[in-house]
């Protein structure tokens, strides 16, 4: 990742992750006049806090940024009601509310809620008044270049050059200001520094992640196979591990690692074959409610797009016996032409064939629109973001990426935050519900950076990430899932988290010895510093968890608690994906991460929808929240499951050596699953009356 960016990860891990976040533009700015921002038109000027990043002191100051040089930024516009937006939302998201329900069409969401022509009117005379150029305007931004000398007259602010540990970079001396006649206008102004800011893709697959931790560059997908292993025995004619990769075929446990030494308890399984999705429908109840998610839309976002996508998915699906994309079910929208950044956003291909076949195969006839955004930056994830809520693409939107909000090169950029939070509230408006995954690195603090396979080495606290951490996106976090047997039967479930040791040279003994491994992969969560608790968790998070921040900070208030719900998506436990990268030929292997478990929620709720008689969830939190602690959840308690936690992982012979490692489950890093609420699973996973509470005829 070069070296000025801080990106967002997405939630599962594949076979190269991909370094991923998003630019909001460059801006390099000098000290020109600053035009008078006091007296234009009725009301106050109003400052923008956060566009003048904290690394921006004094004491780091290394000049002024020349007039002339270039710069770019993004106007996001407030809206003619963002008060009134925010509550309607809420109202039509909320069960016990009177307009429960009453969704409006994207028309009369922009005709009621979007900028006037007056506002967007305003905002371009004010910044062409300065002398910049608009390069595009649309339902939620105006985006300007021009020179520094422009941004200065037009924000309020000079722009100067501060060292960092990223090197020299950019930023508002002060926080920009933005006059009093267009105050009521603007949301807020993106890409002041520049700070590079982007998201990446969380998929890990099983290679990817075990080359990452011993420094190699994974040559292929690792699809644990359930071929019967090739024993061998020793001199003495005891059992020795198999030479051929193997797996617990016949539920979590099922095979013993015979011949490997003792773990964490006296013969440890292999861990399970990787999952298909006939077993996770039959685990999470689908198959029993005999629903497909038909009259469903799900849009997936990621970066950029796979030209195989749909032969890979429907390749993948008749392999493990379900049914290919229909004609017409499966869309995409994607610009080529318009890509960007591909060096540094890395491979998504992963990512896009993980969400795409997880949702098709929890809800095996809704309707897929796979998004593709320009690149990894937050900007262009955005406009993808837009895009599906301007023309009410979906019903259900999935994503798979994220980044850490607090970084030794800053924070995340405040206009990102407002202005995903508005097309969150937009898209609530519609009926339509976002899912983000809740991240791999546990509590993202810098000791579980230190050694976890899918982590942000830019953390600097314990924290949550973004988007999972608006209150109005439903957070995913990840179980690693246990089945009974082969159909996928519901065993148990245990937060995810892993810790790993490796099988010494002469086969005797792990390293780092069991209790002593550290932390490798695990589910995100914690509670989002700074964020008032959003109405639906009242009631439901003690305050014994909301009034302590990630970090440890306390507050008077009650603030938002991360994820929200839970599944499947432990890297141990891991998840069959299968499609052909670019250059290569298909293949299939094991991924885990929560972007696996972000878009099988997503499927989940396409079925739900269905149940519904084809009524529109929209905003799901205010409803998940109502069936806590009810049957409608498995409540997941690692300390209530009594099961066997380490597990063997069999990787074969490579280079002429066999691979073996020991897994620990259920051991994530700063978080765990206890009973009720809490920062590793949210209210638990999909449960045995998930379907009945949203069957027809139930108020919610």
């Amino acid at each position: 990742m070069p070296a000025a960016v801080r990106s967002r990860l997405s939630r599962i891990a594949v076979a190269a992750p991909a370094a991923a976040a998003l630019v909001l533009g460059t801006l390099a700015i000098a000290s020109p006049a600053i035009a008078d921002t006091t007296s234009d038109g009725p009301g106050a000027a109003k400052a923008l806090q956060g566009t003048s990043p904290a690394w921006a002191t004094p004491q780091a100051d290394a000049g002024a940024v020349p007039d002339s040089t270039p710069a770019t930024a993004r106007v996001y516009l407030a809206g003619r009601d963002p008060q009134g937006l925010a509550a309607f939302a809420q109202a039509v998201s909320s069960p016990d509310s009177s307009q429960y329900g009453e969704f409006l069409s994207a028309a009369d969401v922009k005709a009621r809620f979007g900028p006037s022509e007056q506002q967007v009117k305003a905002v371009t005379d004010w910044v062409t008044g300065a002398g910049l150029k608009v390069t595009a305007t649309t339902e939620h931004y105006v985006e300007v270049s021009g020179t520094t000398a422009g941004m200065t007259k037009a924000f309020g602010t000079r722009f100067r050059n501060y060292r960092t540990a990223d090197g020299t970079q950019s930023a508002p001396a002060s926080d920009a200001v933005v006059p009093a006649g267009v105050a009521n206008a603007v949301l807020d102004i993106g890409g002041l520094t520049s700070v590079n800011q982007k998201s990446a893709s969380q998929a890990v697959s099983v290679a990817a992640a075990e080359a990452k931790a011993e420094g190699q560059n994974p040559a292929a997908q690792s699809a644990r196979s359930a071929a019967a292993p090739q024993a061998t025995t020793d001199a003495k004619g005891q059992n020795t591990l198999p030479t051929t990769p193997t797996c617990s075929d016949d539920g979590y446990g099922s095979k013993t690692a015979k011949g490997a030494p003792t773990g964490y308890e006296k013969n440890d399984p292999f861990a399970p074959c990787s999952y298909v999705p006939s077993q996770l429908r039959k685990a999470y109840g689908v198959t029993d409610a005999k629903l497909t998610g038909k009259g469903a839309t799900v849009a997936i976002v990621d970066a950029y797009g796979l030209g195989t996508m749909e032969a890979d998915a429907d390749h993948f699906s008749t392999a493990h016996g379900d049914k290919p994309f229909a004609p017409g079910q499966y869309k995409e929208v994607v610009t080529p032409a318009k890509w960007t950044h591909q060096a540094d956003c890395g491979d998504w291909s992963g990512e896009e064939a993980l969400d795409v076949e997880m949702v098709h195969g929890l809800a095996p006839d809704a309707n897929v629109v796979y998004v593709g955004a320009n690149s990894c930056e937050d900007a262009d994830l955005s406009d993808a973001l837009a895009d599906i809520v301007d023309n009410h693409l979906a019903d259900i939107v999935s994503n798979s990426y994220g980044e850490i909000m607090h970084g030794k090169s800053g924070d995340l950029d405040p206009a990102v935050i407002a202005n995903d939070n508005q097309l969150f509230e937009l898209g609530a408006a519609e009926g339509i519900g976002f899912n983000a995954s809740a991240g791999d690195c546990g509590d993202n603090s810098p000791g579980a950076a230190a050694t976890g396979v899918n982590c942000q080495a830019d953390t600097n606290q314990a924290q949550t990430q973004w988007p999972s951490s608006s209150p109005w996106v439903t957070a995913v976090g990840g179980t690693a899932l246990e089945l009974k047997d082969k159909k996928g039967d519901y065993g148990h479930e245990v937060s995810m988290g892993d810790e790993r040791s490796v099988l010494s040279t002469d086969g005797k003994s792990w390293t780092p010895a069991p209790g002593q491994a550290p932390f490798y992969f695990g589910g995100g969560g914690g509670v989002v510093k700074g964020e008032p608790q959003p109405w639906y968790q009242k009631g439901v998070v003690p305050d014994s968890i909301s009034l302590v921040a990630a970090d440890g900070t306390k507050s008077a208030t009650p603030q938002r608690a991360t994820p929200d719900v839970a599944m499947s998506g432990d890297l141990v436990a891991a998840t069959l994906v299968g499609y052909t990268p670019t250059g290569g030929a298909y293949s299939e292997g094991g991924y885990g991460g929560t972007s696996v478990s972000s878009p099988e929620y997503a499927g989940i709720e396409a079925d739900a929808i269905q149940a519904r008689g084809g009524r529109p969830i929209g905003f799901a939190n205010p409803g998940i929240y109502d069936r806590a602690g009810t049957k409608a959840f498995h409540d997941v308690n690692d300390a209530a499951v009594h099961t066997k936690r380490g597990n063997v992982v069999d990787l074969g012979v490579v280079d002429g050596a066999l691979k073996v490692r020991l897994y620990k489950i259920g051991a994530d890093y700063g978080l765990s699953a206890s009973a009720g609420y809490d920062t590793a699973t949210g209210v638990g996973s999909p449960g045995k009356d998930f379907f009945k509470s949203y069957r027809l005829g139930k108020q919610h």
